[in-house]
């Protein structure tokens, strides 16, 4: 077998592709500075007669996979295959495989650090601090940046996927008190509370988004929930923009009706006018869709990815074996 990776793959995990499949030609899109696009992606694959792809961000289209219907399997370095043509690839039977919670880590350490600054307002005291204000004898950064800690408060959850619990596996420490919505997750900890919607907007002291984009959640976070946030509530989202409405939380975060927000998704990226409107708020701590950008979520997809392939390889033996038994 030829598998072309193109997603970023350490040597280590390179190793044992070879050691199991065969022969790894390794065109990582990162030597490019951008994702391939569909027409480079297939000019790839007939240039090293590929028979398996791993990509991370690349355009995977229905026009590469019907290109290249022999591909054995089709692995993907992400959360979700969102950058590939999952119906595609089921109807000329190819595997997709993708890496949930590779980023778990990362975003769970940057939801912490950054519901810290807004609580704490490290931001505009350090915009203080550095615009030379203080003034000798003077107690204004005591009074004016004394902040809230992260202890005690009641942190809401929608959606209680890998990013969400290892989030709530740090906060219980703090101590805070987890609650979550998800009507596809139970748990038998008494430490996280199931809950409604409603209830985890109109009880949380943060409200953290961590939903899937589907045509369930598009636009589920909407006015009727914003405007059921306390005032001094903090609103999180680290997973998708599209999933919350983005008039009703400007609308909430312009005119104070909540504490602050803290986003790392924008409904445009590059953002667009109304999302720099969001970005230069004040009372808001914006990343540029880095919260699970680390070097370490790199080596987790290999590990992740490498675990289902070679699953996947003894099931695929174990039948075929049984097949010819049968014959």
């Amino acid at each position: 077998m030829r598998i072309l990776v193109t997603a970023p793959y350490n040597e280590q995990g390179r190793t044992v592709l070879e050691e199991n499949f065969g022969e790894v030609i390794y065109k990582t899109w990162k030597d490019q500075g951008r994702s391939f696009n569909e027409d480079e992606l297939i000019a790839l694959l007939d240039e090293h007669n590929a028979d398996a792809l791993i990509t991370e961000h690349d355009h995977v289209t229905e026009k590469v996979i019907d290109t290249h219907p022999d591909l054995k399997f089709i692995g993907v370095c992400r959360g979700t295959p969102s950058n590939v043509a999952v119906e595609t690839a089921e109807k000329h039977n190819i595997p997709v495989f993708h890496t949930p919670a590779r980023n778990a880590q990362a975003v769970a350490e940057m939801f912490v650090a950054n519901v810290i600054n807004i609580l704490r307002m490290t931001i505009p005291s350090w915009e203080w601090l550095t615009g030379e204000n203080w003034e000798a004898g003077a107690h204004t950064s005591y009074l004016q940046f004394k902040g809230n800690e992260l202890a005690g408060k009641t942190v809401g959850m929608v959606g209680f996927g890998a990013v969400g619990k290892r989030i709530a596996e740090m906060l219980r420490y703090f101590p805070c008190n987890i609650q979550f919505y998800d009507p596809f997750v139970e748990t038998s900890d008494p430490i996280y509370r199931k809950t409604t919607i409603e209830d985890i907007f109109e009880s949380s002291d943060i409200v953290s988004i961590h939903l899937p984009v589907n045509s369930h959640t598009v636009g589920m976070i909407n006015t009727n929930l914003i405007s059921r946030m306390k005032a001094d509530a903090i609103f999180v989202n680290t997973a998708r923009a599209s999933v919350v409405n983005r008039d009703a939380l400007l609308d909430a975060i312009q005119n104070n009706k909540i504490r602050g927000a803290v986003l790392d998704v924008f409904d445009h990226e590059p953002p667009d006018e109304k999302d720099y409107m969001l970005i230069h708020s004040p009372n808001v701590l914006a990343t540029p869709h880095t919260a699970g950008a680390t070097h370490e979520v790199e080596d987790h997809h290999v590990k992740i990815l490498n675990a289902k392939l070679l699953s996947w390889l003894k099931e695929s033996k174990v039948s075929y074996q049984k097949l010819n038994n049968q014959i």
